[in-house]
């Protein structure tokens, strides 16, 4: 049965240990599946140090600042926007304690506890608040506007009247149109001008 509450919105980073590693990308992927969550936004992208060091401020002049900043530069990170009844809460839950060490012994089947490597290296990052989600999917997809999703999109997505593109690993907004022999699933795309039509015999790209 659909929340009757407004889905929350989080943002959700898989570190350049994970997207190294595409088996484990691709299992941390269908872990947020199975948890659950909706895929808004998805996007794998490589960040320069300055820009790291932006995202990062708030942890300026502390001990590990200059290592974690090196790490998230050293690679590609897979950004998302996750969608949940209680996205922040749980999406933390999935991950795990930060220090990977204790959450292997005391959570080992969270995301960190499986595919944690160090403190540093442990595999994801997610807001903490609201506030902090607010600014952090703006950091990383500043073209999304929470408001306009709330708006437009937050009640299907509630509804489950969503499918997920595997391909871009994302969740979007789907009809079903039934013909004479089979039924077929409109994705519509919000990041794209275009709509696939995929079942059937038919298939349409503009």
């Amino acid at each position: 049965m659909a929340s009757r509450l407004p889905l929350q919105l989080t943002l959700a980073l898989l570190k350049p240990d994970v997207t190294r590693v595409p088996p484990v990308l691709k299992a941390i992927q269908h872990k947020i599946i199975d948890e659950g969550f909706l895929v808004v936004r998805s996007k794998e992208m490589r960040l320069r140090q300055e820009q790291m060091e932006k995202f990062y401020e708030e942890h300026k002049g502390k001990f590990f600042y200059n290592r974690l900043i090196t790490f998230m530069a050293s690679g590609p990170t897979h950004a998302l926007i996750l969608a949940h009844e209680n996205a922040i809460k749980h999406w933390r839950e999935v991950m795990g304690p930060t220090k990977v060490y204790r959450t292997k012994y005391e959570a080992p089947h969270t995301i960190r506890g499986r595919y944690g490597l160090t403190d540093t290296r442990n595999s994801t990052h997610g807001s903490d608040a609201e506030d902090t989600a607010a600014r952090e999917m703006k950091f990383f997809f500043p073209e999304f506007c929470q408001e306009v999703w709330y708006k437009e999109q937050e009640s299907r997505f509630r509804r489950r009247m969503v499918v997920l593109d595997e391909d871009t690993f994302v969740h979007s907004s789907a009809q079903c149109c039934r013909d004479r022999h089979t039924i077929q699933y409109v994705y519509l795309l919000p990041w794209r001008d275009k709509k696939v039509w995929r079942g059937g015999t038919s298939i349409t790209k503009h």
